[in-house]
């Protein structure tokens, strides 16, 4: 239970001067068109890792410009972090994108979304399917232990169009690898069962293509050396990114015989509709 306390001369002083504000904690720019923010945590927010909630600035008529965020750090995590895109005339990003340590935006703490853990029935690999900031919810699961208790494999999938935008993702896996929180937890193979797979679009890398191109040629499944595909009796996935993406990506799931599930309806794999970037 949370502990009252009476509202001090000092206090009043220090409130914030936005609705729902929290403040502004650590700012890193990746790409002149992505950055990544953490924020305070308000001490009442609960919210499974995977969830999106709505934040923003007050706009230029003084109300409340919001836009949905997944949350791209972990439910355990004191502080909230969040991935975005800078759209230079987008009337949210044009602002967010130059906000500082110390500054507040607004963050109304009610999470929801599809891409948690309860949406899927129980399975033995897991694909994350991303594009662009679509990595934000799976920079959460990525941190959180219930992935690794729940799945002998995880896949992450990561499609920009630059080398340079698929950082926040390599290093963010990077450190997961590394955790010691995690591995003791998981014990220490658990980093072993993380097989990244980024690919680029337009500038050359290792890897490129489409996932989508490189799913129905059956490319992805030879360089990770998986026979027969995605299989419905083991194989559970999530999907984040443009609507476009997220139509193509759920017909190859449906062809190889899976079926979208829900909250309230666990199946084989989920998509998050709220996100569009």
């Amino acid at each position: 239970m949370t502990e009252m306390r009476p509202v001090t001369e000092a206090a009043a002083i220090k409130a914030p001067t936005l609705p729902d504000a929290q403040t502004v904690t650590q700012v890193k720019h990746w790409t002149d068109r992505l950055f990544s923010f953490r924020v305070t945590r308000p001490a009442s927010l609960r919210f499974r890792s995977g969830e999106f909630v709505m934040i923003g600035l007050l706009g230029d008529n003084g109300k409340p410009l919001l836009r949905a965020y997944s949350i791209a750090s972990p439910a355990w995590d004191e502080e909230l972090e969040f991935y975005s895109i800078k759209v230079q005339d987008g009337p949210l990003t044009s602002k967010l994108q130059h906000i500082q340590p110390g500054d507040e935006i607004i963050l109304r703490p009610k999470p929801v979304g599809t891409l948690v853990h309860d949406a899927l029935l129980p399975g033995k690999r897991i694909w994350f399917f991303a594009t662009g900031t679509g990595f934000a919810p799976f920079a959460s699961l990525l941190r959180e232990p219930q992935t690794y208790e729940d799945y002998d494999e995880v896949i992450i999938t990561h499609t920009c169009r630059q080398v340079a935008e698929l950082e926040y993702g390599r290093q963010l896996i990077e450190e997961v690898r590394q955790d010691e929180l995690l591995a003791e937890l998981m014990g220490e193979g658990f980093a072993d069962k993380i097989r990244y797979y980024p690919t680029t679009t337009r500038e050359e890398s290792p890897r490129m293509g489409r996932i989508t191109e490189l799913l129905k040629d059956g490319t992805v499944f030879s360089d990770l050396g998986i026979e027969g595909g995605i299989k419905p009796e083991t194989d559970r996935a999530m999907v984040c990114g443009s609507l476009a993406f997220n139509h193509d990506i759920k017909a190859i799931l449906e062809e190889f015989g899976l079926t979208e599930g829900a909250n309230s309806d666990p199946r084989e794999f989920v998509i998050e509709k709220a996100f569009v970037g």
